[in-house]
């Protein structure tokens, strides 16, 4: 029933959309946009507005967001942000570059259309928005479509034929997530290229592999010359590993949301405990005062 209520909110629009199986963010975002009078478009306090929960972005270029700031400061927001209405504030669900600009340019408040969605859209949309608009780093890029199959228990197919990618294309991404973690933040800062990381990704032996990255940092390795050495018969290859799904149960999905409802965050519910994501101390003190729990000074 929930279901239901949620597509005739999003409109026959919206729901068209997320029920294809190519999704795109421009159409999400215009269909949106398009379809809202001008009267429904809210002014919220920025101070209201968490980010959406599965945000798969971790670093954002802070130039770039200057220069936005910049231009809000001279012209405003142009283009008003979508939100998801909480229990306490607005989840963020389009716009985090504009609504972080915006606070760096001392607005108090941005225009807004505010709508319902279930977590299926809101983990599609934010990974829509930054794969086809922000350009996320490899590293980000496939943690959220990890963690994007997870949830949704879909296939490497279904995936990239949903995000209109080569299957390739997303095996040779998931396959950076075998990387040693120091080495995934060297591509995630752009030290390392998509290229040497793909290649280093079919090593096994992460002892070699950090050597490798050193050398490839300090610019002694070309991709062509670390190819050669990676396809050489005296370095283990990784050996593919038939991967198990790892679906959550309805039951345990049941609670998520329940939870979720109640404190207006991401939570996840397996192995025995229950994880509430927060997004700063603020966020936490809210968390705790919904949930009654008070810690002395």
């Amino acid at each position: 029933m929930a279901q239901n209520n949620t597509r005739k909110a999003l409109g026959k629009g919206l729901e068209q959309l997320f029920s294809s199986e190519q999704l795109d963010f421009n159409s999400f975002e215009k269909t949106i946009v398009d379809s809202t009078p001008k009267n429904e478009v809210e002014m919220i306090p920025l101070d209201q507005i968490r980010s959406n929960p599965y945000q798969p972005r971790v670093h954002f270029d802070e130039d770039s967001l200057q220069e936005l700031a910049d231009s809000i400061k001279d012209h405003g927001v142009f283009e008003p942000i979508i939100v998801k209405k909480s229990i306490k504030g607005y989840e963020l669900v389009a716009g985090e570059r504009r609504t972080k600009a915006s606070r760096i340019a001392g607005l108090d408040r941005i225009p807004a259309i505010i709508k319902d969605f279930n977590d299926e859209e809101m983990m599609e949309i934010a990974l829509l928005e930054n794969i086809q608009r922000e350009n996320l780093s490899p590293i980000e890029e496939a943690q959220a479509y990890r963690k994007f199959m997870d949830r949704m228990a879909l296939t490497q197919d279904e995936v990239a034929k949903k995000f209109k990618k080569s299957r390739s294309y997303i095996t040779n991404l998931l396959g950076l997530l075998n990387l040693p973690v120091d080495v995934q933040n060297s591509v995630m800062s752009h030290s390392i290229s998509m290229s040497h990381a793909r290649a280093l990704s079919k090593l096994s032996d992460d002892v070699q592999i950090r050597e490798l990255a050193t050398k490839i940092e300090n610019g002694k390795l070309s991709v062509r010359e670390l190819e050669g050495i990676v396809s050489g018969e005296e370095v283990p290859k990784k050996k593919p590993i038939k991967k198990v799904k790892q679906v959550t149960s309805v039951k345990n999905k049941l609670y998520e949301d329940a939870i979720r409802e109640l404190v207006g965050t991401k939570v996840q519910v397996g192995s025995n405990k229950i994880v509430i994501h927060f997004d700063s101390e603020k966020d936490l003190d809210r968390i705790m005062d919904l949930l009654n729990i008070e810690v002395g000074d």
